[in-house]
C-alpha cells in the first residue's frame, strides 16, 4: 500500500512521475477487433513498429476473421495477439489447426486466452487450464501466453474460485514452458491492482502484470462495457457518484489511475510490468491519445491526473 508520505513525494516530484508516465505509454500495449483494421495502416503514424496489438474476439466473430486481423497487424509491421475464448473451440484439433495457421500465417508468437462468457463449453475446454494441459501451444513453439487477469473480482465466479485459478494457471504455464503475462480486465481505479498484484506476489505467482485501462471513450460507453465485463466496487461506487467518473478517467482518457500506477512506479511499491489499452471501437483515437503521452505532451494537473 502506498502511504500518503510516499504518494506526496511521488505527487511533488513531477521530474520522476511524468516520465514514468510517458514511458507507460510508449510500452503499453493495445486492443482492436477486426473492424478496426481498415485503421491500421494510419495507426503506423502513431505506434511504434513492433507494437503489440491484441486482437479482440466480438460476440459471433469467427476463427478466419481471427486470422484476417492477426495477418492485417503483422503486415502493418506490429506484433499481433488473438484472443481465444477457449469455450468456443468444438475439439483439441481445432486448436491445434488454428494455432498452426496463426503461427504460420501471422507468425503470432503469443496468446490471450480467456474462458469466454459462454454457459457451456462447446468442445473439451471448460477453462483455460484445460488448454494449458493440453500441451498443445508450445507444439506450435509458443513461448508466451497472456490470461485474464480479475484484480475486482468476476460477476458470475465466486472470488476464491477466480483467486485459486489464477493461482493454477499461472503454475501450469510454467510447468508447460511458457512465459504468463497476466492482462488484466479494466481498472478505474489503481489500488484494487496494486493489492491483487501484491496478493498473487503473496502466492508465489511468477508472472507479468499487465493493468487494463479503458482508452478515451465516451461515459456511457466506458459504464456499459465496464458493467458487461464484471467490473467491481469502483465502477459501481461511481454510479452514485457519476460525476467521479469524469474525475477518474478525465473527459479524453483515464489520467488519475495511469498517473496513480505511474506514482506506485516511482515509490517502487509495485512490480506491475505495464499497461494495456481496450479502445470500444476507438482504436485510432486511443493510438493518437498514447502517442502524445508517450512524447511527453502533458502536464501533471492538481486534481490528481495529467492535462494533454
Amino acid at each position: 500500500m502506498i502511504n500518503e508520505a510516499q504518494r506526496q513525494m511521488a505527487k511533488s516530484d513531477v521530474a520522476l512521475t511524468a516520465p514514468v508516465i510517458a514511458q507507460l505509454a510508449r510500452e503499453a500495449t493495445i486492443e482492436l477487433n477486426y473492424h478496426d483494421r481498415r485503421d491500421l495502416e494510419r495507426s503506423r503514424r502513431f505506434l511504434a513498429p513492433g507494437k503489440h496489438v491484441y486482437v479482440s474476439f466480438l460476440p459471433k466473430q469467427t476463427w478466419a476473421q481471427t486470422q484476417d486481423s492477426c495477418r492485417a497487424v503483422r503486415a502493418a509491421g506490429f506484433e499481433p495477439v488473438p484472443h481465444v475464448p477457449v469455450r468456443l473451440l468444438k475439439s483439441a484439433q481445432e486448436l491445434s489447426a488454428l494455432v498452426r495457421e496463426l503461427v504460420r500465417e501471422a507468425r503470432i508468437s503469443e496468446l490471450l486466452l480467456i474462458a469466454g462468457d459462454y454457459s457451456q463449453a462447446y468442445g473439451p475446454f471448460q477453462c483455460v487450464a484445460d488448454v494449458l494441459r493440453s500441451g498443445i501451444l508450445t507444439e506450435h513453439g509458443l513461448q508466451r501466453v497472456s490470461l485474464a487477469g480479475h484484480p475486482e473480482g468476476h460477476p458470475r465466479v465466486p472470488l476464491d474460485e477466480i483467486r485459486r485459478a489464477e493461482l493454477e494457471k499461472v503454475e501450469l504455464a510454467g510447468r508447460a514452458g511458457l512465459h504468463p503475462t497476466f492482462l488484466t480486465q479494466m481498472v478505474f481505479d489503481a489500488l484494487p491492482l496494486l493489492d491483487w498484484a501484491r496478493e498473487l506476489r503473496s502466492g508465489g505467482a511468477r508472472c507479468r502484470i499487465v493493468a487494463g485501462l479503458a482508452g478515451p471513450a465516451r461515459i456511457t460507453t466506458l459504464f456499459k462495457f465496464a458493467l458487461r465485463c464484471g467490473v467491481g466496487p469502483s465502477v459501481r461506487a461511481l454510479g452514485t457518484r457519476p460525476t467521479s467518473l469524469v474525475q477518474i478517467i478525465g473527459d479524453h482518457g483515464p489520467q488519475a489511475v495511469m498517473r496513480s500506477l505511474a506514482e506506485a512506479r516511482v515509490v517502487q511499491t509495485s512490480d506491475f510490468a505495464g499497461l494495456h489499452f481496450f479502445c470500444f471501437g476507438g482504436y485510432l483515437r486511443t493510438c493518437e491519445w498514447l502517442q502524445q503521452v508517450a512524447e511527453n505532451r502533458f502536464t501533471l494537473n492538481d486534481c490528481g491526473g495529467f492535462d494533454c
